[in-house]
């Protein structure tokens, strides 16, 4: 996969009782998400004010000298943060599917440069109590491991793998210690002990639990461990009053103001009036919608705001009248260092309501005339957020414009299909750069495609189910509810009250050509984090796709195989098990016996999913090609190129590619090998370029958004297409094949420095027509990561992208394969 730990998703605040909540984006190809978002440091971007600072899990034990076990948050921010809403949690260090988290909520402000002290729970032992502690809670943590976070709710969490955890967007911060499997970066902290606990040495955060945090004495509430902190107050923070004390008067629209910041952020509010448009009573960020019926003359305003009540049940329902008083906070999903543009939205409110049963305000009208073929204006790499908004200019505009208001969309095309977590993407703009199948081709980083929007609905899936659509379908009848801003896509998504039924498009799962007798049929396909430990029907999905969507080809390079126990992050690195599961599960689909070869990667050295060690692999059918084995490749020795002409190979087959350079840390290494077809040679270069992870989002609001990820892809790159070069000047007939997924677009920097501007390497998806540029869908764009690519001497080509997954509700991974018949 190419989010989070292939290239990088982002996450949802607002999340369904069916929602993700992950970490925050990656260019337009994600970024978890996961991500995400190297690999190892896939949690939020690492937090610049509150973090975890110490913990503490032996208090009241054998050999403690505090009673309490204690967990020590700091700020080494500027500013305080409002503790309200948000939680500490804990987690045994060898979770179970059925762990649970235990939860002490938080209160009370977290000042800039102070601590705060959550007590938790007591021993028999250890004879000095913690000083006052900020919070108290209950939890028995273990002295030698667990996994403690920060969140942003108070609900439990529900993740038990470091993955799932990585793609949470509520997780402030994180650390496991001890032998914790659950933990940031590289491992887990060690040394905690009865008397030891673990404490940052500075408050900078790197996202690596075992470079930020040392073992020592315990030190709860000082700055001790964490380096220029302040002590905290001897007595609990107040917490805040229930009702906000007396503010200014304010319509919606002065609150939201003329730009992306609201004017009154901070302050409090009193006499907020409007019409309940909208309710989420559902996951931990709930609350709800307010629109002032009597709108202002101004265009840039919106009338509308999202009212946070935590994970408490809104009061209200969809037609009340109500008067607010409140705060104002201009809301920056997942950080303000994500680079996500911020919500202004009411929190500690209390409402009283006039009256009930009152007609909603007439929806705003979204469609092909109404939005803006410009997507977002440009800063020069700035920030957007304190520029006016010109609507009638640019879509993101648009939607900033009327964030929070009652809006209505018609009939319209369904362009990135329903996923697990009960969300669509249509297009507003039929005719906007439409594939073949119907869906939104992303062309270039100046076209993002404006008239992409996010559908979701603000009914939970235990009530009504979501609809479910393939690309190319379409949306039906009107769907109506506010504009909501979206953490994990990063941009606007309409939270349906009532929403439309679902046309079939009728596309299907594409099947390709078979191969002619003399032509080898060699295809891509990553695979999506496989492990033994999958469903049976995942291995029997994959099986049916090479077998009946691509015929069986002759070789074929596999991303994301994991070892043999997945995730568990226990040294375990051989993949036999998880290959044996696939090829079984594709003879019992009535496909050749392939073989296969591979080098099982140093452990935790190749990014991926914590603990997975994926690594590319190559399956071959014997009856078809040959392996020309050559000993000497492992996962550390460069492989090279020896001899001229005809006599031209390699010195290790397999062998990888410079897998000690620094543009390979955290990511795979490139897999080469050398085959036999009909007596031919034939070089192949199995690929899983670095991921997204930790690139700005499209819709940023810093723009253009960085893309940070291009510089280790870049250097990738140049070392891939300096061994080919190598292999084509020893002998200029060379048939090389280059596949994979390399994480980036055919026109990026990267594929252009790799195929040396179509000098070395021919990248095959420009020879298709443009409608059919694809073999992945992202936030409602169709776009190009995974790439086939040959030497210039190979001229008798046939290529295919199979489109099996990636338009699709119902997918076996997130990438399509695809296949080139070729005659060496």
């Amino acid at each position: 996969m190419s989010h989070i730990f292939g290239a990088a998703p982002r996450p949802v605040r607002p999340g369904s009782a069916g929602q993700r909540k992950r970490l925050v984006t990656v260019g337009i190809a994600g970024a978890v998400v996961l991500a995400a978002v190297g690999v190892h440091s896939a949690f939020a971007t690492p937090s610049a004010d509150a973090v975890v600072s110490e913990v503490y899990g032996g208090g009241g034990n054998s050999g403690a000298t505090y009673t309490n076990d204690f967990i020590e948050l700091a700020n080494s921010g500027g500013a305080p943060l409002d503790l309200s809403g948000y939680s500490v949690q804990y987690l045994p260090g060898a979770p179970t599917p059925t762990s649970k988290w235990q939860v002490t909520p938080l209160t009370g402000t977290l000042g800039a440069g102070a601590r705060y002290l959550v007590q938790e729970s007591a021993g028999t032992g250890g004879g000095t109590p913690l000083p006052t502690p900020d919070a108290t809670g209950a939890i028995n943590m273990s002295g030698t491991t667990g996994t403690v976070a920060l969140v942003h709710g108070t609900d439990p969490l529900t993740c038990v793998t470091a993955a799932d955890c990585a793609a949470d967007g509520s997780i402030r911060d994180l650390v496991g210690y001890g032998t914790a499997v659950v933990h940031e970066g590289s491992g887990p902290a060690a040394g905690a002990s009865n008397s030891a606990s673990v404490a940052r040495t500075t408050l900078t955060d790197s996202d690596d639990n075992a470079a930020d945090f040392t073992a020592g004495t315990p030190t709860p509430g000082t700055a001790g461990d964490g380096g220029g902190g302040t002590t905290p107050p001897t007595t609990p923070p107040t917490t805040p009053p229930t009702t906000p004390p007396a503010g200014v008067a304010a319509k919606i629209h002065d609150i939201q103001g003329d730009t992306r910041l609201s004017p009154l952020a901070g302050k409090n509010v009193t006499d907020v009036t409007g019409i309940v448009t909208g309710v989420r009573d559902f996951g931990s960020s709930r609350g709800y919608w307010v629109q002032d019926p009597k709108a202002d003359d101004n265009p840039r305003t919106s009338e509308g705001i999202f009212v946070f009540t935590g994970s408490t049940s809104p009061a209200v329902k969809v037609g009340d009248s109500v008067s607010l008083a409140a705060t104002v906070q201009d809301y920056y999903p997942g950080g303000a260092t994500t680079g996500v543009q911020p919500v202004t939205e009411l929190t500690k409110a209390t409402a009283t309501v006039l009256s009930s049963g009152n007609a909603l305000p007439a929806p705003v009208v979204l469609d092909k005339k109404s939005v803006p073929d410009a997507f977002v204006p440009s800063a020069g790499g700035g920030t957007i957020e304190n520029l006016p908004l010109r609507p009638d200019e640019f879509a993101l505009d648009l939607y900033a414009s009327l964030e929070g208001m009652n809006v209505q969309i018609g009939d319209s095309r369904v362009v990135g299909a329903t996923d697990p977590y009960s969300e669509l993407w249509v297009t507003l703009k039929a005719d906007q750069n439409r594939t073949k199948r119907g869906g939104t081709l992303y062309t270039g980083y100046d076209d993002p495609n404006s008239g992409r929007l996010m559908v979701q609905s603000l009914i939970p899936t235990a009530t009504a189910a979501f609809p479910v659509a393939n690309v190319g379908d379409t949306l039906r009848g009107t769907t109506t509810g506010p504009l909501d801003y979206n953490q994990y896509a990063g941009t606007y998504a309409l939270q349906a009250r009532t929403i439309g039924t679902v046309k079939s498009g009728g596309i299907r799962p594409e099947v390709t050509d078979k191969a002619k007798s003399n032509e080898a049929a060699i295809a891509t396909y990553n695979v999506e984090n496989l492990a033994p430990g999958n469903p049976q029907s995942k291995f029997d999905a994959l099986a049916k796709g090479l077998v009946t969507n691509l015929r069986s080809p002759d070789i074929v390079a596999l991303e994301e195989i994991q070892d043999n126990n997945g995730a568990t992050d226990d040294g375990t690195v051989a993949a036999d098990q998880t290959l044996t599961k696939l090829t079984d599960a594709i003879v019992a689909a009535g496909g050749p016996r392939y073989q296969w070869r591979e080098i099982d990667p140093v452990n935790d050295k190749d990014g991926g999913e914590p603990g997975g060690n994926i690594r590319s692999v190559f399956l071959f059918n014997p009856d078809r090609v040959s392996f020309v084995d050559r000993p000497g490749g492992d996962a550390t020795t460069a492989v090279g190129v020896t001899g001229t002409g005809d006599n031209t190979a390699l010195t290790a087959s397999p062998g990888r590619i410079a897998p000690n350079d620094p543009a390979w840390n955290s990511s795979r290494k490139p897999l080469v090998g050398e085959f036999l077809f009909r007596g031919q040679k034939l070089f192949v270069i199995a690929n899983h370029f670095n991921s997204k992870g930790g690139d700005q989002g499209i819709d940023s609001r810093f723009q253009p958004p960085v893309r940070s990820s291009e510089v280790q892809r870049n250097r990738q790159a140049i070392l891939e297409h300096d061994f080919v070069q190598q292999i084509e000047k020893a002998d200029k007939h060379a048939d090389v094949v280059v596949l994979g997924d390399l994480n980036d677009y055919q026109f990026s920097p990267a594929v252009q420095a790799l195929t040396g501007n179509g000098t070395v390497l021919t990248d095959l998806v420009n020879t298709l027509s443009k409608s059919e540029r694809y073999s992945y869908v992202y936030e409602g764009n169709s776009q190009v990561l995974d790439h086939i690519l040959v030497s210039p001497d190979l001229k008798h080509v046939d290529y295919d992208v199979v489109h099996i997954n990636s338009e699709f509700a119902n997918q076996t991974s997130d990438h399509d394969p695809q296949v080139v018949r070729l005659k060496p």
